[in-house]
């Protein structure tokens, strides 16, 4: 693993700004932007931020890499606290149009156009924290998710789980990529004693509880989805909003 490097001799520039925030802002200026940007008390110089003028997003968070100059941006929905959009460029005055456009509030596919290097998580914004879309959402980051991956066997699981009215219609998150299902949602989840692993050239498996015994083996991601049917508690009713 690369070892971080001296901020200052990796920002020279930025150091002469004073603070990443500064050096944002002076970029936002010249291409007459409106955009402000914020500095944390600690680490300035690797660290920023732009708050939304939406309320169901979080601040923009804007973090230089330590090994490498590189600029890395996270932006959140703010009930669950998941990203919307995230990514990494070598370009500060794209990280700048992304800060501009998430402040500004526009669509996630448009702040993507504004500054190409920003990555969509697939989850979309429900600004009304309807349980109902939010699991839809997750379902969509989820498969955008296998979708990105080299791994046709996980990417298989997560579309026949969804293929499956009744699984589809759980709130799904994953540890450690294992498959899991909640009756409600984030930020509090209600967990159903039911799990789907995918393998590498191994079967699929079922189990009931997360690294706990296996309840069944399944040689196709359909298998596996249509037998976890088998093993659901009764009585689900529909996913309800996960509060604190």
């Amino acid at each position: 693993m690369a070892a971080s490097r001296d901020p200052v001799a990796l920002y020279p520039d930025i150091a002469t700004e004073g603070s990443l925030a500064a050096a944002l802002q002076a970029v936002a200026d010249k291409d007459g932007l409106t955009v402000s940007f914020k500095a944390p008390e600690s680490n300035p110089l690797l660290h920023a931020s732009v708050a939304s003028m939406v309320p169901h997003r979080t601040i923009l968070a804007i973090s230089a890499w330590a090994v490498e100059r590189r600029w890395s941006i996270r932006g959140c929905e703010s009930f669950q606290d998941l990203a919307l959009v995230d990514g990494d460029t070598q370009d500060l005055a794209q990280v700048v149009r992304a800060a501009q456009s998430w402040h500004d509030g526009v669509e996630l596919a448009e702040i993507r156009r504004a500054a190409p290097f920003v990555h969509l998580s697939g989850r979309f914004e429900v600004p009304d924290h309807d349980p109902e879309r939010l699991t839809e959402s997750e379902w969509q980051h989820l498969r955008t998710e296998a979708g990105e991956m080299d791994w046709p066997e996980y990417r298989a699981l997560i579309e026949a789980a969804y293929a499956e009215p009744v699984l589809r219609g759980l709130y799904p998150f994953t540890s450690h990529w294992t498959l899991r299902f909640s009756t409600s949602t984030r930020p509090r989840l209600t967990v159903v004693p039911l799990c789907l692993d995918a393998h590498r050239q191994k079967p699929y498996t079922v189990s009931a509880h997360y690294m706990g015994e296996v309840l069944a083996e399944a040689t196709t991601a359909a298998h596996a989805a249509s037998i976890a049917l088998h093993y659901l508690p009764s009585g689900l009713g529909p996913v309800t909003r996960g509060t604190d």
